[in-house]
């Protein structure tokens, strides 16, 4: 994989980084609960950002987050583009990631599994 191959990959931990603080110190929206960005994934021509992010609560909690988050990404769009000093911020697609919820599942039955043992 050749330096344009890591690109994207970069660009996205940066993006993570900086949308992690944005969401938590900058945005106000009351529909977004505790959110956790687990991941950002870029498309190779950068222009587009998946967004993979992990909620706390109930599932329309969760979805409401998503709403809220979905409505601030034109600013959060704006401070990434400021504060990495590009020409053309990407597009942000919130997604919900289920992959916390299923490590949190997964040790609760290895917990109990082990209790059910002794």
């Amino acid at each position: 994989m050749g330096v344009v191959g890591r690109r994207p990959e970069r660009l996205g931990h940066e993006i993570r980084v900086i949308l992690a603080e944005l969401i938590s110190r900058h945005v106000k929206d009351p529909r977004i609960g505790f959110v956790t960005v687990t991941r950002v994934e870029m498309t190779p021509d950068l222009h587009h950002a998946r967004v993979f992010t992990s909620v706390l609560g109930t599932p329309e909690e969760q979805e409401s987050s998503i709403e809220g988050l979905s409505s601030a990404a034109g600013f959060l769009r704006h401070e990434i583009g400021h504060r990495l000093n590009l020409r053309r911020a990407p597009e942000l697609t919130f997604i919900l990631d289920h992959g916390a919820e299923a490590v949190e599942r997964i040790e609760m039955l290895l917990q109990q599994l082990h209790k059910d043992e002794n």
